[in-house]
C-alpha cells in the first residue's frame, strides 16, 4: 500500500492563507508545517507502506529537504496540474501501476493511523476506491486499487459543499465499489484551529 501526501511549501503568505487573520503570514506557515508534520507522523505510525510528498509552491524548499534526509519520506515529487482534481488524477495515475494508493491532504490532524489502515483494509478487501468524507462536503482522503475512469475528476467545484456528493453520483454511475469508513475534518478556517489546537501541539514540529 502507498501513501501519497499533498504538502504546500510552509511559505509565508502562500501557505493557509485563509488563517492569515487569526495567525499573521508567518503564523499560518507554521501551522502548515505542524500539519505536514502530524500527517507525516500519522502515516508512519499506520506502516502501510512507502510514502511519497507531493509538492505544491518551491519543492527545494529548506523543509521538503529536511524531511528527505530526515527519511521520513521516500519520495519528493511535484503536483503537476490545473486544479485539484488534474493534481489527483497526475498522482494517482503515476502510482496505479505499482500498487494500491492512499493520496491525502496536510490539513487533516484528525486523520490517524486507524483511519488509514481502515482505507488500506477497504482497498485490500476489494474495493475500487475508498474516500473519507469531510465534514464540510469535501473529502480529506481518496484511494483506489486500480486507475479511476478517465476524467473522473474533471469539472468539480473543488471547495463547495457538493463535492463528495457528486464523487458519489461518479463512483455509482461507473459501477464502481467503494466505502466511506469515516468522516473527518479538517483545517481550512480560524475557528478550525482550536479543535486542532491538541493534535498540533508545538513538541510534534522537530524539523
Amino acid at each position: 500500500m502507498q501513501i501519497a501526501i499533498f504538502a504546500r511549501a510552509p511559505v509565508p503568505g502562500a501557505a493557509k492563507t485563509r488563517l492569515i487573520p487569526r495567525l499573521g503570514a508567518a503564523g499560518a506557515a507554521r501551522a502548515h508545517r505542524r500539519m505536514v508534520l502530524a500527517t507525516l507522523d500519522n502515516a508512519h505510525r499506520a506502516a502501510l507502506g512507502p510514502m511519497s510528498l507531493w509538492a505544491a509552491g518551491d519543492i527545494d524548499h529548506r523543509f521538503f529537504r529536511a524531511l528527505c534526509r530526515g527519511g521520513r519520506i521516500t519520495d519528493l515529487r511535484i503536483q503537476q496540474g490545473d486544479d485539484l482534481g488534474a493534481r489527483m488524477a497526475h498522482c494517482l495515475d503515476s502510482l496505479l501501476p505499482h500498487g494500491p494508493v492512499l493520496l491525502t491532504g496536510s490539513d487533516c490532524p484528525a486523520l490517524g493511523a486507524d483511519e488509514l489502515r481502515a482505507c488500506a483494509a477497504a482497498l485490500n478487501g476489494g474495493d475500487d476506491a475508498v474516500f473519507l468524507p469531510a465534514e464540510d462536503g469535501g473529502y480529506v482522503l481518496v484511494g483506489a486499487r486500480r486507475p479511476l475512469p478517465e476524467g473522473f475528476f474533471d469539472g468539480i467545484a473543488w471547495g463547495r459543499e457538493t463535492v463528495m456528493q457528486v464523487t458519489r453520483q461518479r463512483l455509482a454511475a461507473h459501477r464502481l465499489r467503494w466505502s466511506e469508513p469515516a468522516v473527518l475534518w479538517d483545517v481550512d478556517h480560524p475557528s478550525d484551529l482550536d479543535r486542532a489546537a491538541a493534535l498540533l501541539s508545538p513538541a510534534r514540529s522537530r524539523i
